[in-house]
């Protein structure tokens, strides 16, 4: 059986704006307890949450200067997880240490590599340069109890959405007209995309009411379960690159807390109508799925299930291999 968490690979441990002004951000990812902090000199640090006197959750104590100290003890640490003060003596305890991850900060997002640190490449993060658009857009993050890959499997067969989000989104069964195309790019990409061709304007494009439009959906999945969304619609009779709306391109990234449940981290656009549909999409409609499917596989392996597949889980099935294969590789013994 392979380890429940690739390694050697950068999740997204926060929106940057979450830890940015604060003392710490606590979160769990991968299992574990983090404290997540900027440091004076504007870099970032990701500590367990976990002093190893007494074992006291650091985040019940207080921030000094650039360091975290116990509120049981007093023992101070940095953000590499040295301990630097003692109140009860000079002497440092060498096993006063704590575990700490790599931790860089890209286009609004504060990433970490669980692996080897000497390995973790910031030029192998993820492109999400869309999300350096100086428009504003809000950054939400929502906690899921279901297993990271069941959010995968979501985001990546977007043909839920006529059934789902039937009345949210209002597709009206386009996606029963149109083409799905999954396929791994060069750089290790694996895509799932929707092409619909001739059919009437989607209801948020009123500039194309009575002109039938071409729409497609196109999702970029990267290990381990960080996806990016594109969303266009054009005039039947006009090029792609002629949308009659700005192409919305949106981060859909997923990250385990534990090994039955996940964050998930989202935007969308600014105003209270814009961010309760957001949350009715995801938190009404989504959630209460996904956490079902988790409770009704009752902790069982998604393959033992021996689950059915159809021919749009293309974009799914290729990314859970693909993982999968990655974890062999990466727990495989170096000859």
């Amino acid at each position: 059986m392979t380890a429940p968490y690739l390694l050697n690979v950068w999740y997204m441990a926060a929106w940057q704006e979450e830890v940015d002004g604060k003392a710490w951000l606590a979160r769990k990812l991968l299992g574990q307890n983090w404290l997540i902090f900027e440091q004076e000199d504007g870099t970032y640090a990701m500590v367990q949450d976990r002093c190893p006197h007494r074992f006291a959750p650091l985040s019940m104590g207080k921030r000094v200067g650039d360091t975290i100290a116990c509120g049981y003890h007093g023992l101070r640490f940095d953000g590499k997880g040295q301990c630097v003060h003692n109140p009860f003596s000079d002497m440092i305890p060498p096993a006063a240490k704590l575990a700490t991850y790599p931790v860089v900060a890209r286009h609004g997002i504060l990433w970490f590599w669980p692996g080897e640190a000497e390995a973790a490449d910031p030029a192998t993060i993820p492109d999400f340069t869309i999300l350096d658009d100086p428009r504003p857009m809000v950054r939400q993050s929502m906690r899921m109890q279901a297993h990271y890959e069941l959010l995968t499997d979501n985001l990546m067969d977007l043909s839920h959405v006529e059934f789902v989000h039937e009345n949210t989104f209002n597709s009206g069964g386009v996606f029963w007209l149109g083409q799905h195309h999954a396929f791994q790019d060069e750089q290790g990409a694996i895509w799932s995309n929707w092409a619909v061709e001739d059919v009437p304007p989607p209801p948020f494009v009123p500039q194309l009411k009575g002109r039938n439009c071409n729409r497609w959906t196109k999702m970029r999945w990267n290990a381990p379960a960080t996806m990016m969304l594109e969303v266009g619609c054009a005039p039947h009779d006009a090029p792609q690159d002629t949308s009659a709306f700005p192409t919305m391109r949106n981060p859909h990234i997923v990250t385990p807390e534990s090994e039955n449940s996940s964050w998930y981290f989202y935007n969308c656009e600014p105003g209270e109508e814009s961010i309760a549909f957001a949350r009715k999409v995801f938190e009404d409609e989504d959630q209460p799925m996904l956490e079902a499917v988790q409770q009704a596989m009752d902790g069982q392996d998604f393959w033992d299930m021996r689950p059915v597949v159809l021919n749009i889980d293309g974009g799914a099935i290729r990314a859970r291999r693909h993982l999968e294969k990655m974890k062999k590789a990466e727990a495989a013994p170096l000859s």
